[in-house]
């Protein structure tokens, strides 16, 4: 059990370190959000989300495992004392990236205005996507500079890239939108960010990486041997990633034939609140990785139950009283940074994030342990799964039901891989979730829930106040139900201590709910 708690006090580190990059590129990106969306009409911001689907349908054919096999291996030369050798990965990476990524740019330039008239029948969209085809080259060149920051431990350059992007968009976007540019300001503002961020990525990559190796690289660059053994690593890791990543973007596709302009900015600003949610699922599923991988299952079965089990439970401790929280403040939340006109925003967005109480069921931990334990294949397959559930659904829902439909859609695909994967860890390695503590959870959230639906509907309050008011009720309620249940108990509390423990002042924050909780569940004992 010390193992385990020591495994979870290093996720919880590197947890912490992922979480201020992506909290802080999410909350520039959101405070553009928020301004964007109070500039622009929900019919503009419709056009805008269907312009970037084609973008987003090419990019999943541009990188087959390369940017994957920059990490991997400049990590490997680097942990073998051989790091001027990993010149001519990082230079093989970027030419391979550069002209993937050039090809389809051309590509899809050239069928922007097939696409926009045949496909979408949106043809005012054709120089929107011609311009977003740009982001398809200079998202290559920048996924090819994070990638060996991230082989280098060069964590804080990656954020750093992140961020320029995230406060470029976050300026330009609006600022073309005020001018007067609508759906083009908007479009304008998402491309200049990945160029911008291209660029400055390039330059730090050559000025702190690059020029030191290079200067020490022994030997002549043999491109095309480099690339065969860097695409013989990668491609069957991004086999699963384009076929889950093909599945998101058909659906897209089917919303912009099948959904109008309004509907589809309603949905898009609703996607928008969701992500908050992901301050907390992209930290956690990132580091579960390596802590899976840290075990080995022949000789640590036991270890691999209990690690496995925490990590589905301390998951949910968080995501699920947020996501609850989230569904119903839904109103008074959209209202209150976006405005009153989005009212179907709402609706969307408590439908839109049912997904994430998945994670009492271990949706969350399950894709992380089978790549730590190298069952890749059967990623693979559970991903196959998914596409042949999804794409008739799809036909069956979105045409006749459009965004509720297309949500429910995304929602029914994942059950039945999702099922099928926890059986096969139950099978292979008799790995399971703590159901009685999932529903304890889960019981708990939904109670503070109700409490705070119930309140804010029997008072007439401004937006804001409902929204202040509301959240204060469903945490209080949380707090002091979780240890009366039973939901978390002294032992989590401790644990939960522990993991924290090496955050500095973000432990101390921490420390305040759970001394909390901690002094409830005494006087409930």
């Amino acid at each position: 059990m010390q193992k385990a708690v020591e495994i979870g006090k290093t996720s919880a580190t590197g947890s912490f370190q992922l979480f201020v990059g992506v909290a802080a590129s999410t909350i520039i990106m959101a405070i553009g959000t928020i301004i964007l969306a109070r500039l622009i009409t929900p019919e503009e911001y419709g056009l805008y989300s269907i312009a970037l689907i084609p973008s987003y349908m090419i990019i999943l054919f541009r990188d087959w495992g390369v940017n994957s096999a920059i990490t991997k291996y400049t990590a490997s030369l680097r942990a073998e004392n051989r790091e001027e050798h990993a010149y001519e990965i990082v230079l093989t990476g970027i030419l391979f990236e550069a002209a993937a990524g050039l090809i389809l740019s051309i590509i899809l330039f050239s069928l922007s205005s097939l696409i926009a008239s045949t496909i979408f029948q949106r043809p005012e969209s054709s120089s929107l996507i011609a311009i977003t085809s740009i982001t398809v080259f200079a998202g290559a060149l920048l996924m090819a500079s994070q990638s060996t920051f991230i082989g280098f431990e060069r964590m804080e350059l990656n954020s750093l890239t992140t961020i320029c992007q995230a406060i470029v968009k976050s300026i330009t976007a609006p600022l073309l939108v005020f001018v007067g540019y609508g759906a083009l300001g908007a479009t304008l503002g998402y491309t200049i960010s990945f160029l911008a961020a291209a660029i400055i990525g390039l330059a730090i990559l050559y000025l702190t990486i690059i020029r030191r190796i290079k200067a020490n690289n022994p030997q002549k660059i043999g491109i095309a041997k480099t690339l065969k053994k860097m695409l013989h690593y990668g491609v069957p890791l991004s086999i699963s990633s384009i076929i889950s990543g093909f599945l998101i973007q058909f659906y897209g596709f089917m919303m912009a034939i099948y959904c109008t302009n309004t509907m589809i900015g309603n949905y898009q600003a609703a996607i928008q609140f969701a992500t908050i949610l992901t301050f907390f699922t992209i930290p956690v599923s990132t580091v579960l990785f390596p802590a899976f991988s840290k075990i080995n299952p022949k000789n640590e079965i036991e270890l691999l139950q209990i690690v496995f089990a925490s990590s589905v439970k301390y998951a949910a401790m968080i995501l699920i009283p947020a996501t609850t929280a989230m569904m119903v403040l839904s109103k008074p939340m959209i209202s209150t940074l976006f405005g009153e006109k989005w009212i179907y925003a709402p609706f969307f967005l408590t439908l839109y994030v049912i997904s994430n109480l998945f994670t009492i069921f271990g949706s969350l931990s399950l894709k992380s342990l089978l790549a730590g334990l190298g069952e890749t294949k059967i990623r693979m397959k559970l991903s196959l799964i998914t596409l042949a559930v999804g794409i008739p659904i799809a036909f069956l829902l979105i045409p006749t039901m459009g965004i509720v439909g297309l949500i429910l859609t995304t929602l029914v695909a994942e059950i039945p891989s999702m099922c099928l994967g926890l059986y096969w860890i139950w099978k292979h390695y008799k790995v399971k979730v703590d159901v009685k503590s999932s529903v304890k959870i889960l019981a708990v959230s939904a109670t503070a829930a109700t409490t705070t639906f119930l309140t804010i509907n029997f008072i007439v309050y401004a937006d804001w106040i409902e929204l202040i008011l509301g959240s204060l009720i469903f945490l209080a309620t949380y707090l002091i139900v979780a240890p009366i249940t039973g939901a978390i108990n002294r032992t989590d509390i401790n644990n939960l201590k522990t993991m924290f423990s090496g955050l500095g002042i973000i432990s101390k924050l921490t420390n305040i709910p759970l001394k909390i909780v901690e002094k409830i569940s005494k006087i409930h004992l």
